[in-house]
């Protein structure tokens, strides 16, 4: 048709419909309002709490008032803590410690009575045979490393230290199976010394849990954790943070329901 046409406008009917007539005219979606999330009560009374942590500490002094808060409850949930490896001196402490890497305590624990009687000291374990020493610690896994690494490791203290345990970090992480950790792990339990703090994979998780660290590998959390600790507590605290790690704050599920620093801590609840 010619354009200015007087030609009635087609009615509106037949225009395509709006977005919102479209809308309008669809069934309404019964959707369940979402759960609106609330706030739990972990471990503690209202009175017992601590000023909550609504996301991880930021500024050291933070961080100092977690890490506070974190060390006397845990002194308190866990008066005996200690180190789980039985051992009466420093030789047996260094063997056992060599012995737990990607092992159990408990599993460390059966096998050293028949290592320690066989081999009493650095002199007697010098001169042990090889396959000896393996067929004694096979189930502890890795066993030929680790029998390796325990004869070399007596062989070096009987050579260079007189059969006598060292107490330094740098006379201790060049011996054979020895590192940073398993020289702390001597240091504080068999000697009262506290030059550094044991770094496992508990320490690991719950240090990072709690938001005093972010640092991904052990040496760079023992740095970031020894100024938020007294030094006197630092072998302690590992004790603590490793018994709360195997009783309560479990790597795949914690269990926050019944932990007393969950107040502070910032993932608490996370794994629920």
């Amino acid at each position: 048709m010619a354009r200015g046409s007087n030609s009635p406008r087609q009615p509106l009917s037949v225009k395509k419909p709006s977005k919102v007539a479209k809308q309008a005219a669809a069934p309404e979606k019964s959707a369940a309002p979402k759960a609106r999330k609330t706030s739990k009560t972990y471990g503690l009374k209202p009175s017992q709490r601590a000023a909550p942590v609504a996301k991880s500490p930021k500024t050291k002094a933070d961080k100092q008032r977690v890490a506070g808060v974190v060390l006397e409850r845990l002194k308190t949930e866990y008066p005996d803590a200690h180190c789980e490896l039985d051992h009466t001196n420093a030789f047996e402490l260094l063997c056992a410690t060599i012995l737990s890497a990607q092992c159990t305590d408990v599993r460390v624990n059966m096998v050293t009575p028949q290592l320690f009687k066989a081999y009493p000291t650095a002199e007697a374990l010098s001169i042990a045979k090889l396959e000896d020493v393996e067929e004694i610690v096979r189930t502890t896994g890795f066993f030929r490393a680790k029998a390796k690494s325990l004869v070399g490791m007596a062989n070096r203290l009987v050579d260079l230290h007189g059969g006598d345990v060292p107490r330094t970090i740098a006379e201790l992480v060049p011996l054979p199976g020895v590192g940073r950790k398993t020289a702390n792990v001597i240091l504080g339990n068999a000697f009262d010394i506290n030059e550094g703090i044991v770094v496992d994979t508990h320490v690991q998780r719950l240090s990072r849990r709690l938001g005093l660290t972010r640092e991904p590998d052990p040496i760079g959390i023992e740095k970031e954790l020894m100024p938020l600790f007294p030094q006197q507590d630092w072998a302690l605290l590992s004790h603590l943070l490793i018994w709360h790690g195997r009783r309560t704050c479990f790597a795949r599920k914690p269990e926050c329901g019944r932990c007393v620093v969950a107040d502070v801590c910032p993932s608490a609840g996370a794994a629920e």
